[in-house]
């Protein structure tokens, strides 16, 4: 299907296991590869829309002198954004229950910016979610912090897992970008390379 993609060698700059398990569904061939210690930070002047968009750029950015000519490198980075704050990966774990006080009974927005970049040209886009939460109980929400330790999760939750069962009253956007790769977006975006 996606016949275009055979001269790349498609690289997922992600550990993400979502991710990995979100891109291995389109039935594409790709490798992994990290680098360790990629700035995640932004300017405090940008919109909520830009922050995942320009982080995603730099992580590409960061691959740029490691790139090979035949390389298709997608990079992307999710954050949860309520009431005009970012909402990243929890530093510990009050740092996560608080977090999940703050999406408790209440709407979100997730937002995953995603980076196609070569050697040649670079591409990005932001998809957008409006997730909302029923009220979630203090013991509800330290059974899955404790349970799930979800550190490694904007907003320290996935939707995928226990909460998002019991907590997600709606979605309004993209499930898969909420989980942290907005699938159906990047199939597009994909299947247009030449």
């Amino acid at each position: 299907m996606l016949d275009n993609l055979e001269k790349y060698k498609v690289v997922l700059a992600s550990n993400s296991p979502r991710r990995k398990e979100l891109l291995s569904g389109l039935g594409i061939e790709y490798i992994i590869k990290t680098l360790p210690d990629i700035d995640e930070s932004f300017p405090t002047t940008l919109s909520k829309e830009e922050i995942p968009a320009f982080i995603a750029v730099n992580k590409a950015n960061a691959y740029r002198e490691v790139m090979a000519d035949d390389e298709l490198i997608i990079t992307a980075d999710t954050i949860v954004w309520k009431d005009g704050e970012v909402l990243g990966k929890p530093v510990d774990h009050e740092d996560a229950i608080n977090m999940l006080r703050k999406l408790s009974g209440a709407k979100h927005l997730v937002m995953t910016g995603v980076c196609l970049t070569t050697t040649n040209w670079q591409k990005d886009f932001t998809a957008t979610t409006e997730v909302t939460f029923s009220e979630l109980s203090d013991e509800e929400i330290e059974y899955y912090v404790d349970l799930y330790k979800p550190m490694d999760k904007a907003g320290s939750y996935g939707v995928q897992e226990w909460i998002g069962y019991v907590g997600v009253q709606s979605i309004v956007g993209s499930f898969y970008n909420v989980m942290g790769l907005p699938i159906q977006r990047l199939y597009g975006e994909l299947k247009a390379l030449r």
